[in-house]
C-alpha cells in the first residue's frame, strides 16, 4: 500500500473518530442545556433568569440585591420619575410628605461613599445651625462614617435620636471641615413655611410642599390673614417640588369661579379626567400674585399653569421645572414600592408641560444646570420655548408648552451684589453660626419676643455690623474692608436679622419678614401691585 493512501485512511479514520468525539461532546452539551420558550415581551422572563441564577450560579447570590438591581434597571428604561423604593427610602419618601419623626431634619444621598446632603429642612435643627445642601458628611460624634463604605441605613439610625438629645456633625465643605453641634428634635413635616401681612392689605405666604396637611394648613392661614386686611396675596412657590396632586387640586379650587377647568389628566391606561372648581372657594375674590423658579415643579406646576391660564392673577418669577407627569404608588409586602408615571397631567389650555426626557436621566437631571450655563435664569431672552405649542389663556393671552411654566412677569437672577466677603462668609455658613452664638447669649430675651415691633427694638439694641465682622475674623479668619462692608451690609444685615429672629416664638414668619426686603422677585411683585 503506498504512503499516500495509507496517510489518507488514516485522515479519514481519525476525521470519524473526531468527528464523533464532536458530535458526542455537542449532545452531551445539550442535554445540559434547559430550554426554556420565552419572549421579549413576556415579563416572565425576568424572574425565570432570577430563579435560574439562584439555583446554578457558581457562588452564593445575595437575591433581594439582585431583584432590587433587576427592578431599578427596568424601571430605568422608562420615564426619569418611575422609580423603584426600597423599604428604607420608601418609608423616609412617606415621612416627608405625610408625618413627623425625630432626627436633625436632612436628606441625604451616598453615591460615591461619602453622604451628601441633598436637603435641609426648613425650619428643622440642622438649618437653624447652618448645614447646607452639598455638604459631605465626615462623623457623626466620633464615628467616621465617610470613605469607609458605611452602610446608609446604619448611618440613619446614628443620625436620629430621640428629640433634645445633641449630636455633633462633621461635614466638609468645599475645603473647609466644620463641626455643628444639633440639637434633635421632632421634624415637623408641614408644608407651610411662613405666613404674614408683608405690608398693609397685602400677604404673604410661602409653601415647601405640597403635603397630606397642605390645603388644611394654607386655607386656615390664609383666612387669618383675611381677618388682617388680605385683599391681596403673594403666594410663593419657588423651589417647591410638589407633591399631592389633590392638594393642588383644593387649593386652586380656593382661588377659581364654578366651572374653571383646574387641570386634566390622560394616559395609555387612564381615561381622560377633568377636574373643575366648584365654586366653594373662600379667595375667589383675593387678588393673587404666585411666585415660581426653576425649580417649582408637578403639583407647584398644577397651580400656577390654573391661575394662569385661567387668567385668575399674575405668575412671577423664573421658568418652573417641567414635571407634568403623575405618578402612583404601588406597595409590596415587603414594605418596598414603586412609583409608576400612569398618566400626564395638561393646564387648562391644553398645555402639556412636561420637559424633553433627553437621551439619558443623566441628561434630564442636569437640564437644572444647562439654564444656568445658557443663561435663561439671568435673561428671558435666553429661555428656550416651544413656540410651535401654542395655546390660550382664558382672556386670549399666549401661553406656550412642552417646557415648564413661563412667568407672566420674568424676575433674572441677581448675582452682581455677592461680594467676596459675602460669598466667603456664605461657603463656611458664618452667619448661621454668629445666630446661634447670638441666641446662646440672648436666650431669655428672644423667647419673650412675640410681635414684630418687639423683635424690631430687639434687633436695633444690637450691634451686628461691630459684632459681626469681630466674630468672622475670630472664628473664620474672614475679614472686609470698609467699602467691601459697604457693598455687602444691604443685604448681609437683612440676613442675619432674618436668622437671629428665627430664634424667637415668631419662628419663621420672622425669618421672611426680615429676609424679603433683599428679595428682588418680591420685590416685582411688590411694584406690580402698586401698579395694578
Amino acid at each position: 500500500m503506498q504512503k499516500n493512501t495509507v496517510v489518507h485512511i488514516i485522515e479519514v479514520v481519525l476525521g470519524v473518530v473526531i468527528g464523533a468525539m464532536v458530535t458526542f461532546s455537542i449532545v452531551r452539551y445539550r442535554e445540559r442545556q434547559h430550554l426554556i420558550h420565552s419572549q421579549y415581551t413576556d415579563w416572565r422572563k425576568l424572574n425565570l433568569i432570577l430563579d435560574i441564577v439562584e439555583k446554578n450560579y457558581v457562588d452564593t447570590v445575595n437575591m433581594e440585591g439582585m431583584t432590587d438591581a433587576a427592578v431599578t434597571a427596568a424601571l430605568a428604561k422608562l420615564d426619569p420619575h418611575s422609580v423603584y423604593l426600597p423599604p428604607v427610602e420608601l418609608e423616609a419618601s412617606e415621612q416627608e410628605l405625610a408625618g413627623n419623626f425625630d432626627g436633625i431634619g436632612i436628606q441625604f444621598n451616598v453615591p460615591n461613599d461619602t453622604a451628601i446632603v441633598l436637603e435641609v429642612i426648613a425650619g428643622g435643627p440642622s438649618e437653624k445651625v447652618g448645614l447646607q445642601p452639598g455638604d459631605r458628611l465626615l462623623k457623626v460624634d466620633d464615628l467616621v462614617i465617610a470613605g469607609v463604605k458605611y452602610p446608609q441605613d446604619s448611618m440613619v439610625r446614628h443620625i436620629k435620636g430621640p428629640s433634645g438629645s445633641k449630636v455633633t456633625i462633621t461635614v466638609k465643605r468645599g475645603p473647609d471641615i466644620i463641626p455643628f453641634e444639633i440639637t434633635r428634635g421632632k421634624i415637623p413635616v408641614h408644608s407651610m413655611d411662613a405666613a404674614f401681612m408683608i405690608q398693609p392689605g397685602v400677604g404673604y405666604l410661602r409653601l415647601s410642599k405640597f403635603s397630606r396637611t397642605t390645603y388644611k394648613e394654607c386655607h386656615e392661614a390664609a383666612m387669618k390673614l383675611m381677618d388682617q386686611g388680605m385683599a391681596h396675596l403673594i403666594f410663593d412657590i419657588r423651589d417647591n417640588t410638589g407633591g399631592y396632586m389633590d392638594q393642588a387640586l383644593l387649593l386652586s379650587n380656593d382661588f377659581l369661579s364654578s366651572g374653571d377647568t383646574i387641570v386634566y389628566l390622560e394616559g395609555k391606561h387612564r381615561p381622560k379626567e377633568v377636574y373643575k372648581a366648584d365654586g366653594s372657594g373662600k379667595l375667589q375674590n383675593v387678588k393673587l400674585s404666585v411666585l415660581i423658579s426653576e425649580n417649582s415643579a408637578s403639583a407647584s406646576e398644577i397651580f400656577a399653569g390654573a391661575i394662569q391660564d385661567n387668567d385668575r392673577g399674575t405668575v412671577v418669577g423664573r421658568r418652573s421645572f417641567g414635571k407634568g407627569l403623575v405618578q402612583e404608588p404601588f406597595f409590596f409586602t415587603d414594605k418596598s414600592g414603586i412609583r409608576l408615571t400612569v398618566a400626564r397631567y395638561y393646564t387648562p389650555s391644553g398645555r402639556c408641560i412636561q420637559k424633553p426626557y433627553g437621551e439619558t436621566k443623566t441628561d434630564y437631571s442636569y437640564d437644572i444646570y444647562r439654564r444656568y450655563a445658557d443663561g435663561e435664569v439671568f435673561s428671558a431672552d435666553s429661555v428656550k420655548l416651544n413656540k410651535e405649542d401654542v395655546h390660550y389663556t382664558r382672556g386670549g393671552r399666549v401661553v406656550y408648552g412642552g417646557g415648564g411654566i413661563m412667568p407672566d412677569v420674568f424676575v433674572p437672577m441677581d448675582t452682581t451684589r455677592a461680594s467676596a466677603f459675602y460669598i466667603a462668609c456664605n461657603r463656611k455658613a458664618t452667619q448661621m453660626r454668629f445666630a446661634s452664638e447670638v441666641f446662646d447669649r440672648h436666650t431669655r430675651a428672644l423667647a419673650r419676643i412675640d410681635s414684630f415691633p418687639e423683635m424690631d427694638a430687639f434687633l436695633e439694641g444690637l450691634n451686628l455690623k461691630a459684632d459681626f465682622q469681630a466674630y468672622a475674623k475670630k472664628k473664620d479668619g474672614l475679614t472686609c474692608t470698609p467699602a467691601e462692608w459697604e457693598a455687602t451690609a444691604p443685604y448681609l444685615l437683612p440676613q442675619l436679622k432674618a436668622l437671629i429672629a428665627r430664634y424667637s416664638k415668631l419662628g419663621d414668619n420672622a425669618f421672611y419678614k426680615y429676609y424679603l426686603p433683599v428679595d428682588e422677585t418680591v420685590t416685582k411683585a411688590l411694584e406690580l401691585i402698586e401698579t395694578l
